[in-house]
């Protein structure tokens, strides 16, 4: 994977673009790596596997749905709720 600096991106954006078509292309600002630049082949097939494993845990909880395997919650209760799933979601980002 390529690394270019915000400026020479910038500079040499039809370079940027060639080479983001074989492989993808880090753009660094002040040292800091800040963006990603991917083929749009690349980007389609990695929302593809999103959207597949999105509906395998969408099968997989109306399932619990259907056997009854489900929590229920009060209103006041759903902000606490979704910083718990907020937090649970960065920390498995994090491991990977």
């Amino acid at each position: 994977m390529q690394s270019l600096s915000a400026h020479d991106a910038k500079a040499r954006f039809g370079h940027l673009l060639d080479t983001a078509r074989r492989e993808p292309v880090v753009i660094e600002r002040h040292g800091r790596a800040v963006a990603v630049v991917i083929s749009k082949e690349e980007y389609d097939e990695l929302n593809a596997i999103k959207l597949q494993q999105l509906r395998a845990e969408m099968t997989a909880g109306i399932a619990d749905l259907e056997r009854g395997a489900y929590t229920e919650y009060r209103t006041d209760e759903l902000p606490t709720l979704a910083g718990q799933i907020k937090a649970a979601g960065r920390e498995r980002l994090a491991n990977k």
